[in-house]
């Protein structure tokens, strides 16, 4: 049996000096919530979303194991404004398997939006960027997952190890239900270090400095009925979202 390794948790006054110094930083739940300076409920209120995820009918490998939503953000100075439904782009050098393609996906339900634990969270990331990186406006892009079971083996990254091709990159937990695997693995991008840990508790957060590291997650598999891993991705780029220059 495969032995999950625990996420090295750092505490939330170091975050931005583990993102500067190492390239990646992970909050578990309690230190998301001290961080974010609001109770883990505010989060759990986000969870039934993932419940009536729309397919992803994008998968280049013909798998139906991917359910999602995606929304687009801009993030300035504390606060945070939702930007007209658009496609989600990457080049093919950061995505060799869906790159160069305009995914057109549902988008994240405006109930979603306005709760205080999405408020909460997207601020607070636009604002450890900007303490790592300087004051920016930060184009972000929000993806709700759900990673199935059901045909026998899920992909949480069909693409390999991979960057995405942003500045930086939050990974969070929201849930898994009857599965093993989904470990997280990251690697340098400029040398030969790695870190690999599972991440199990809902609210665990890992995040990532995109030129520094590169990350992927291992496919899942069921051990019960109804297996799934359920996570938010949320991506911050200076300037403007990819495809649009800057």
């Amino acid at each position: 049996m495969s032995k999950d390794f625990s996420p090295p948790a750092t505490t939330p006054e170091h975050l931005g000096t583990a993102l500067a110094e190492d390239g990646y930083a992970v909050l578990a739940p309690q230190g998301l919530a001290q961080w974010m300076g609001m109770p883990v409920a505010e989060l759990d209120a986000l969870r039934p979303d993932w419940d009536a995820l729309p397919p992803d009918d994008h998968l280049k490998d013909g798998g139906r194991y991917r359910t999602r939503r995606h929304a687009c953000f801009v993030a300035e100075g504390g606060a945070l404004r939702t930007v007209p439904h658009r496609a989600h782009w990457q080049p093919v050098e950061y995505n060799a398997l869906h790159g160069g393609m305009h995914r057109m996906f549902e988008p994240v339900s405006p109930a979603t939006v306005e709760q205080p634990g999405w408020q909460g969270l997207l601020t607070a990331l636009g604002k450890i960027c900007s303490a790592v990186r300087g004051n920016q406006t930060w184009y972000v892009e929000a993806h709700q997952f759900r990673i199935d079971t059901a045909d026998g083996i899920g992909r949480p990254t069909p693409e390999g190890a991979h960057r995405d091709g942003v500045d930086y990159v939050a990974v969070i937990l929201v849930g898994r239900h009857a599965i093993k695997g989904g470990e997280t693995r990251i690697f340098e991008a400029d040398g030969p270090n790695g870190k690999r840990f599972t991440m199990t508790e809902p609210w665990t957060m890992l995040l990532l400095d995109d030129a520094a590291v590169i990350h992927e997650s291992t496919p899942i598999q069921p051990v019960g009925e109804h297996g799934y891993r359920d996570t938010l991705v949320l991506t911050y780029r200076a300037n403007a979202f990819q495809g649009d220059g800057g």
